[in-house]
């Protein structure tokens, strides 16, 4: 018997170590009890993972929620889900898909001509390190539904959640935009090599520079614009990782993960947090590392990298900005996006 006990003694330790890691990566749930009667929120993405359970968080307590999601079937079902468990009627779904313009013009629009405001916008959908592939219209996949889908759904949706004021929108970011670098001679990937994890990184910090771009941009208007780091959580972002690709990792490295992260539910507080709590009100531009604001990397600091990746941004959605109404950004275009475009 003794025999067994250094051996059980070591795994009793790693697995201590494991948990303790774990609740020091989770940081436990929104500290915030804020009701939001009366608020309706938009959420990308919310058929599955952390974006359903920040749905079901935020119907429990109170909102109008508007789940956009790619399949409307599986957003009905999750729709259904949430209304049972949280007896809140006023969860619906509307199909969203982030890799077609056309798709991402007509949810904006139903959402601009049925709901009479929009409070909360969560732009939580995401892809993580897919294989190379272009969006409908052409854009690297990843840059187009992590950054350009939700950079055009937000500005479509911008007048209504100015008159909607005061209102967030909450972007859904990484860790890994620390990495990340913007190349603006091949935003889509069309001459260089693809590396799919530097495709993602870009993305990511492509979200943070989008946040704080824009609340310069809608500074003094009501609307508040910050983004989050979820931490690391089990969800289906994460089918493209390799994880479970082999019987090594799914064997082995798979249990030892799951002890380390979290599940969806912890994985929405920190979207949860930086949409209710009533001490946020105000607070603008930055970048929370789970439920702590902290310092972004300093290529996400960069004023003029912000900007430059906007004007891009623009143009590779065919969009205009309105000279007569700065503060409420660009008004849609009747020009069609392009992909491989070079920035100068």
């Amino acid at each position: 018997m003794s025999k067994y006990v250094l051996p059980m003694s070591i795994v009793g330790t790693a697995v201590g170590c494991a948990v303790l890691v774990k609740d020091h990566v989770t940081r436990g749930p929104c500290p915030s009890k804020a009701s939001i009667t009366g608020k309706t929120v938009v959420i990308t993405g919310a058929n599955t993972g952390i974006g359903k359970a920040t749905a079901q968080e935020l119907a429990k307590r109170g909102g109008r929620i508007i789940l956009g999601c790619r399949d409307l079937v599986k957003c009905e079902a999750a729709a259904r889900e949430i209304r049972g468990k949280t007896l809140n009627t006023q969860v619906y779904a509307r199909q969203l898909d982030l890799a077609s313009l056309q798709s991402i013009r007509h949810f904006a629009q139903t959402i601009n001509q049925e709901e009479q405001r929009v409070d909360i916008l969560i732009n939580n959908a995401g892809v993580m390190r897919c294989p190379a592939g272009k969006t409908e219209d052409g854009f690297d996949i990843q840059f187009g539904v992590n950054h350009l889908g939700h950079f055009l759904l937000t500005n479509l949706l911008l007048r209504k959640l100015q008159d909607s004021a005061p209102s967030r929108v909450i972007n859904v970011s990484s860790l890994a935009h620390i990495v990340g670098q913007i190349d603006f001679e091949d935003l889509n990937w069309d001459r260089k090599r693809f590396d799919t994890k530097q495709a993602y990184c870009q993305s990511k910090l492509a979200n943070v520079l989008f946040t704080r771009e824009l609340a310069m941009r809608l500074d003094g208007t009501g609307v508040t614009v910050n983004c989050v780091h979820p931490g690391v959580a089990s969800t289906e972002l994460g089918r493209h990782t390799g994880l479970h690709q082999s019987s090594f990792s799914s064997n082995v490295l798979s249990p030892f993960f799951s002890l380390l992260v979290k599940g969806p539910e912890l994985g929405a507080q920190p979207s949860v947090y930086l949409a209710v709590a009533e001490e946020l009100e105000g607070v603008t531009g930055r970048y929370y590392d789970v439920l702590t604001e902290k310092e972004p990397a300093p290529q996400a600091l960069d004023p003029d990298t912000a900007r430059r990746l906007w004007d891009a941004s623009i143009r590779l959605l065919g969009l205009e900005t309105d000279p007569k109404q700065t503060t409420r950004g660009p008004v849609p275009s009747p020009s069609s996006p392009g992909s491989g475009v070079k920035v100068d």
